[in-house]
């Protein structure tokens, strides 16, 4: 067997926590995710539950929701963080790539904001060690918003009624790019989604999933893919190269995790993605050039496991990645606060 392919498989070892009780109901189940707390009747699987969110700072959710919605951080004046991470599309825009700053092609496909508190870095090439980092980064690319960290900050300060919130929320007037993103990530950390098909037979629910379902939930791990799409976010917390059976021929310039690490060996590595909600997150790979779970499914396995799917094995994983969609955020759009007279206009077709 290729040594690749037995490390792919080793990875399959991992510690597994809960038991194999089952209940009749969901109703503990339920109350056990509303407060936050792990049940204590678990199915023992690779996959685990995705508990509902924890709010520590509720004023700083409510300044980072505005925040993310606010195309004034951009240079443009237009696009805001839910461009490209729409929380009415599975947090992602489904675009092979992003479209940003004049209308420039992103290099690599937007990954879904939805879950990403539970990652063990952001971006596909994991640069950022978590959401707080990440946030500052788009704001000052100039491939995205265009803006600078100063600029931005100029922005808020401009505006009182962002000023009155940065000061009920941070106790002081200043503000400053630390607590941009500061809000902003605490915001994104409750954009979680609990409560999938798959979460309630976690729990013991039994028909929550058809055979098909089951199947291809069977399939999935006998065939080694829980090897890296395990946990809470069914991925998202290891790296791994693309390509590991068969070279994959990405469209997409991208280098992966050699480009922060500068180690050769690390060339084509990427996070792995979550597949919670991934019915909704396509076109799929970091060059997006899945446009179908089908596609993505028979890729992965010829390129990562060596099998090649009949296309009944390909209907059953399909169905089966299909029960993890969990329940969307859901909130009132927020009202943003009104610019002042000092509040730099927008420039939409600024070089």
């Amino acid at each position: 067997m290729n040594n690749k392919i037995i490390a792919v498989l080793l990875g399959m070892a991992f510690a597994a926590t809960g038991c194999n009780n089952t209940t009749p109901e969901n109703t503990a189940a339920d109350s056990a995710s509303n407060a936050g707390q792990a049940p204590q009747s678990v199915r023992d699987e690779p996959i685990k539950p995705i508990l509902a969110a924890q709010v520590a700072n509720e004023k700083y959710v409510e300044l980072g929701k505005k925040l993310y919605f606010d195309p004034r951080l951009s240079r443009s004046g237009f696009i805001s963080c839910n461009s490209c991470h729409n929380l009415s599309m599975g947090g992602t825009d489904n675009l092979k790539t992003s479209i940003g700053h004049n209308w420039s092609k992103g290099p690599i496909n937007s990954p879904t904001v939805l879950n990403s508190s539970l990652n063990l870095a952001q971006f596909w090439d994991g640069r950022a060690a978590d959401l707080k980092e990440q946030a500052a980064g788009p704001i000052a690319n100039p491939g995205e918003m265009a803006f600078t960290h100063e600029l931005a900050v100029d922005m808020l300060r401009s505006i009182p009624g962002y000023v009155a919130e940065f000061e009920s929320a941070f106790g002081k007037r200043e503000i400053t790019i630390n607590e941009v993103t500061l809000a902003i990530a605490a915001f994104e950390e409750t954009l979680v989604t609990p409560n999938s098909r798959f979460d309630q037979w976690l729990y013991g629910k039994e028909d929550a999933l058809s055979e098909t379902e089951l199947a291809g939930y069977n399939l999935f791990k006998t065939s080694g893919c829980v090897a890296c799409h395990n946990g809470e976010a069914v991925g998202g917390n290891s790296f791994q190269k693309m390509g590991v059976v068969e070279p994959y021929h990405a469209t997409s310039p991208a280098e992966g995790r050699s480009a922060v690490t500068g180690n050769d060996a690390d060339r084509f590595n990427f996070k792995v993605p979550t597949l919670r909600n991934v019915e909704l997150t396509y076109p799929y790979f970091h060059d997006g050039e899945a446009d179908t779970l089908t596609e993505a499914v028979d890729t992965m396995g010829r390129l990562q496991l060596g099998k090649k799917f009949t296309d009944e094995e390909n209907a059953q994983i399909v169905a089966f990645l299909k029960t993890l969609t969990g329940d969307q955020p859901a909130f009132q759009l927020p009202q943003l606060p009104p610019s002042s007279d000092k509040t730099p206009r927008p420039q939409p077709f600024a070089d």
